[in-house]
């Protein structure tokens, strides 16, 4: 039987595998500033009227966005702030670590990368940035 914790854990875990989408968050972002239909929505998005419809209900079904009737439109809007308070924090803490790496090669650029090699074994130097991994390679 799980407890309280662990449930609300798998809820949690279930929200970020939602939010795992670069999509979904710019929709997270776009929606902070108020409440949109489809169409505004996917506009302002560059996106398909048909993917951002998909992207919204599987965020509804998560629970992220809510969908209230405006007359003859549905208007989304987040159903709570904390969701984009989060990806802000989320967000805000990458790009401090991508500039603590660019930092770092800027200092180094100084004096071993200037000469386009490697501090540690003579090869070319590399920076490797990628969802899962941020720094040298």
């Amino acid at each position: 039987m799980l407890n309280l914790a662990d449930e609300i854990d798998a809820i949690q875990a279930s929200v970020l595998r939602t939010l795992a989408s670069p999509n979904r968050l710019r929709i997270v972002h776009r929606l902070g500033s108020g409440s949109m239909d489809v169409t505004e929505l996917a506009r302002a998005l560059g996106m398909s009227q048909a993917a951002t419809s998909q992207h919204l209900a599987a965020m509804r079904s998560a629970g992220i966005v809510e969908a209230r009737r405006d007359g003859r439109s549905v208007r989304y809007e987040l159903a709570d702030p904390g969701f984009l308070t989060a990806c802000g924090l989320m967000r805000d803490a990458l790009v401090r670590r991508l500039s603590r790496y660019g930092d770092l090669a800027a200092a180094a650029g100084d004096t071993t990368l200037a000469s386009g090699l490697s501090p540690s074994d003579g090869e070319p130097a590399r920076v490797a940035v990628s969802a899962s991994k941020v720094g040298p390679s």
